[in-house]
């Protein structure tokens, strides 16, 4: 699982920030949310410094009110791009695996 979670988190994170911006630990939070428990904060914060420096999203600096300004993340046009090829490989994919999984029907 871990594996193949790897495979696909840049474009998991990528949809949630297609919901709203946010900075590194409400993201983790929301994938902790969604049953993805296992992912350390460290491989988030990972990949988003990958994707920014990608060019996939935009990033803001914001004053905390405990210690130095957060880094929030928003997707951008590249990065909006960039998650509409991941939808359509991921349905691609969805759908020969569906196929396999009943028989090759």
């Amino acid at each position: 699982m871990t594996e193949m979670l790897k495979g696909t988190l840049e474009g998991i994170v990528l949809a949630i920030l297609s919901l709203r911006p946010e900075y590194g630990y409400e993201i983790t939070a929301r994938l902790r949310e969604m049953g993805f428990t296992d992912i350390a904060e460290g491989t988030v914060y990972a990949l988003l410094v990958r994707i920014e420096q990608r060019g996939l999203v935009g990033v803001e600096k914001v004053p905390s009110e405990k210690g130095p300004p957060r880094k929030v993340y928003s997707l951008n046009a590249q990065g909006q791009a960039y998650l509409e090829e991941f939808w359509r490989t991921w349905s691609f994919l969805t759908e020969r695996l569906d196929q396999l999984q009943k028989g090759g029907r």
